[in-house]
Order: C-alpha cells, then sequence, then structure tokens
C-alpha cells in the first residue's frame, strides 16, 4: 500500500538527509544523532510514567563492564517473568535512557520485569563485541534471577533495529552454548543478513530504497564477519531449536527483505514464528502515537501478546491435588 500520508514529511526527510561529516569523532556524530533522535523520533511518542522500581546495575564483561537497567512493576515479591531487551541504533548509537519509554510500556503492560542492555558500541567496539555483551547480561540475568525476583524459566529477549539482530543472535548463542533457556525473541525490523544486497522500488510512488549498509563498515571488524552467524543470523546453518519468534517488519525498509527471510526460515525450521510486515510504514515509525496513534497501538499490542502467552505457556504449574 502507498506510504501512510502521515509519515510521508518524515520519510522524505529521512531520505533526503546529507551525508555526515567526515571528519567527525564517533563521540561527535554520536552526539549529534542522539539530539536528533530526541527531536524526531522520541517526540513522536507518548511518554510512559515511571514503574514501581528503576534501578541500574553493571555487569563483568570480557575487559570491561556495561551497564543494564531494571524496570520492575509488581507490588509483591513474587518472581516475575523477565524480557531481555536490546536498543537499536544501527551498533554505534543508543542508550540505556532512549529506552525508557519502551521498557517501562512493556514492564506495565506485559506483567514482566525489563531489563535493558547497554552493550557496547562500534566503532570503538567492533563485532562481536556487541554480540558477546549482549549474551554475557543474558546470563548474568539467569544467574542473579533470585536477586532480580525473575522466574529463570520464563526469559524472552527482544529488540529493533540492531537490537532485534543482537536479540537473534543471543539466541543462537544460548541454543549452540547450551546456555540459558529462551522461551520467545522478538525481532523487531531487525538486521539478518550483512550480505544482502535487496532492493526496494515502489515506482507508483517514485521511491526506492537502495541496499545501503553503512553500518556494516561501523560495527564488523573485517568483511569476512559479514558471513558469520554471529553478525548474520540468516546465514546460521540450522535455526531448529531456536525460540517461537515474533518478526515484525516495515513495508518501506531496507531490512523487510532480510527479516521476512528470517522468518521463513525460522517457519521452515519448525520454529513456531510470527511475522508481520507493517503496511504503509518505514524503519521505525511504529512508535509514533502521536502521528499514527491508531497503527502505533496495535504494534505495541502484538509485542505484548506474544509475551503474555509465552509466559502464560510456561508459567509454573500448580501441584495436583494429593
Amino acid at each position: 500500500m502507498p506510504l501512510l500520508p502521515q509519515l510521508k514529511a518524515m520519510f522524505d526527510a529521512q531520505h533526503n538527509a546529507p551525508p555526515r561529516p567526515s571528519d567527525q569523532s564517533p563521540a561527535q556524530i554520536r552526539e549529534a544523532m542522539h539530539a536528533m533522535i530526541e527531536q524526531s523520533f522520541a517526540a513522536f511518542a507518548v511518554q510512559q510514567e515511571r514503574v514501581l522500581e528503576e534501578r541500574d546495575a553493571t555487569i563483568a564483561v570480557a575487559g570491561d563492564e556495561i551497564a543494564v537497567r531494571i524496570y520492575r512493576n509488581a507490588a509483591d515479591d513474587a518472581p516475575q517473568p523477565c524480557h531481555v531487551y536490546y536498543h537499536g541504533g544501527g551498533f554505534f548509537l543508543g542508550n540505556l535512557d532512549q529506552g525508557d519509554n519502551l521498557c517501562r510500556g512493556l514492564a506495565r503492560q506485559a506483567g514482566c520485569v525489563v531489563v535493558s542492555v547497554d552493550y557496547r558500541l562500534a566503532p570503538e567496539h567492533r563485532f562481536p563485541v556487541a554480540a558477546e555483551d549482549s549474551y554475557a547480561a543474558l546470563c548474568w540475568v539467569v544467574a542473579n534471577a533470585a536477586d532480580l525476583g525473575i522466574d529463570a524459566a520464563r526469559i524472552t529477549v527482544g529488540g529493533g533495529s540492531a537490537g532485534g539482530n543482537l536479540a537473534a543472535v543471543v539466541s543462537l548463542m544460548a541454543r549452540d552454548r547450551t546456555g540459558p533457556s529462551v522461551i520467545g525473541q522478538v525481532l523487531e525490523i531487525p538486521v539478518t543478513d550483512f550480505t544482502s544486497t535487496a532492493e526496494l522500488d515502489f515506482p507508483e510512488e517514485g521511491i526506492h530504497i537502495a541496499a545501503e549498509k553503512g553500518y556494516a563498515k561501523i560495527y564488523l571488524s573485517d568483511e569476512s564477519d559479514a558471513r558469520d552467524p554471529l553478525a548474520s543470523p540468516l546465514l546460521a546453518a540450522s535455526l531448529a531449536g531456536l525460540p517461537p519468534a515474533l518478526v515484525l517488519c516495515a513495508e518501506y525498509d531496507q531490512l523487510q527483505p532480510e527479516g521476512e527471510a528470517y522468518a521463513k526460515r525460522l517457519s521452515e525450521a519448525g520454529v513456531p514464528t510470527e511475522y508481520v510486515c507493517w503496511a504503509g510504514q518505514f524503519h521505525g515509525s511504529q512508535s509514533f502515537d502521536l502521528i499514527i496513534p491508531e497503527e502505533a497501538a496495535a504494534y505495541r499490542e502484538k509485542i505484548v501478546s506474544f509475551l503474555r502467552e509465552a509466559y502464560f505457556a510456561s508459567r509454573p504449574k500448580a501441584p495436583s491435588p494429593a
């Protein structure tokens, strides 16, 4: 369908934006891009109130430490299911503060603890650092489940864009390393294939979306990394045995073809998978409550329903009467 008319100005602004100055440091680029995100994407979302408990913690990782933010909205101490969330940002942007709104909403609406992960960013920390940090965070959550008030048997992972890639990769790592049990993965507009050259054409609207992957040069250490399943999960030899998946894409998004391809491969491998492509939308527009309120609410409800169903299916069984 045509691009939603409410989104056209924003879409045009994104695709006609001038290139970033080449003489800026990664820190300068990051600061400018974060300001742009706050003035655009974040400004179009309804702000969620704080949940009952929000606190930060640090996790030891190889040669360093990373931060996580824990959101808990339960009034009692009963163990809660947990969603481990990885933010987007092309592997070189993003922070915990930008995830506050989404994580507060999930903690409240899905009835779970949310742990948001501040993995190290490229180019200062290139592949596979973000993947290893993300997996270390999952392992930390399980190891500290009792202190966090989490049911270690009911853990899901998820994220958007680069975060969707990390959630998919962490699911692979948990399977292949005989690591923590993951009962569901939410992959929003995910990067799944660094080798993809798919392009999108919408001739009736005069829109062409090229297969540009500038973030690959920032994130990957070497061109050969593009074929590593920990960077491109679509290229994994097998996807069998992975947790049930919800894969969400947008019609006017460079990543749509590889997201759809990943959902198809998951399904063919016997993984319960739901794939939804949001018509008339572009990368990241799904959170624009103030511009497309009905569509944004439907998108959020899809994620919440998936998580609730996953947690319900895995809930502790009551003992049988004697």
